[in-house]
């Protein structure tokens, strides 16, 4: 991305309630659902009481007043870097934020709608770490029907295979809300097509594992739910497949969508680093959110 469409934010900040971790990546996954400035400001300040959220994407949020609120909340809030891209024209974005100020901007490897899906390469106890963040676009308008959402997933299933060269030689994350669920989903859903399943295996094809279904394979959860009450497993988190034994715990938490602040579940990750006892393949500690 280019510095007209990138911003890393290091500016002073409070104290985070937090400090961040040193044997462990602990990320959190947000849908800010759009939100106006003054529920920005509450996420943020949910977002930095949470133990397990030294690497926060955030989903969803807007290219104007309320995106603009809640990376400046944020960044009020401990958190010493962010990578926000800013779209040409009014669209969601994908945002990292960060409690370590030892991040560095990447390229994004998909071409159509970047700011959807910024890349970072975070520093953690001196380990470094690949993260990109995705928002897939939703079905759109009738009259646009599934034509941004298909750019936008074949522009990412290019670019996954990238993401080894990119972050050579170190865990990558990829955090984000795919608008698609995966093959076997409990409830089926027939609104959903061949092509949008495919997506959904081009992570594995790109070694990438889908780590709550490593951990959990047969827990039937959602992270988004239709006005009738029909469940969506739709935020995903990915690491690549030859660290996902280092995964202690992924779960979803349905907290934060009880109490308004969002409409979807929030997911969190503890990747063991190479320091961490255990960080190898001992059983992980879980707890279903």
């Amino acid at each position: 991305m280019n510095a007209a469409t990138e911003q890393l934010s290091l500016l002073a900040t409070d104290e985070p309630a937090h400090q961040p971790a040193t044997d462990a990546v602990r990320l959190l996954l947000f849908n800010a659902q759009h939100a106006s400035p003054e529920r920005s400001r509450r996420q943020a300040e949910w977002i930095a009481s949470q133990e397990d959220a030294d690497i926060a994407v955030l989903t969803e949020v807007s290219s104007t007043q309320g995106g603009d609120a809640l990376v400046a909340a944020l960044t009020e809030r401990g958190y010493a870097a962010l990578v926000a891209p800013q779209p040409s024209t009014p669209d969601y974005r994908t945002v990292i934020a960060c409690r370590t100020s030892d991040v560095r901007p990447v390229p994004s490897p998909v071409s159509v709608t970047p700011h959807r899906a910024p890349a970072a390469r975070v520093t953690v106890g001196g380990h470094d770490i690949g993260v990109l963040g995705l928002y897939v676009p939703s079905r759109g308008p009738k009259d646009q029907r599934n034509v941004a959402k298909r750019a936008f997933q074949e522009a990412v299933t290019e670019g996954l295979p990238r993401l080894h060269a990119t972050f050579p030689d170190m865990p990558v994350i990829v955090a984000g809300d795919l608008n698609v669920i995966e093959r076997g989903h409990q409830p089926p859903h027939k609104v959903f097509g061949d092509w949008e399943y495919t997506f959904y295996d081009s992570f594995q094809a790109a070694a990438l594992t889908d780590v709550y279904r490593h951990l959990h394979p047969d827990e039937v959860v959602h992270s988004w739910f239709a006005l009738t009450g029909n469940g969506f497993r739709f935020d995903h988190l990915f690491v690549s497949t030859p660290h996902a034994d280092r995964v202690l715990a992924c779960d979803y938490h349905q907290e934060a969508r009880k109490a308004g602040l969002t409409d979807h579940a929030v997911m969190t990750l503890r990747l063991g680093l190479p320091s961490t006892p255990g960080g190898h393949g001992e059983a992980p500690a879980t707890s279903s959110g």
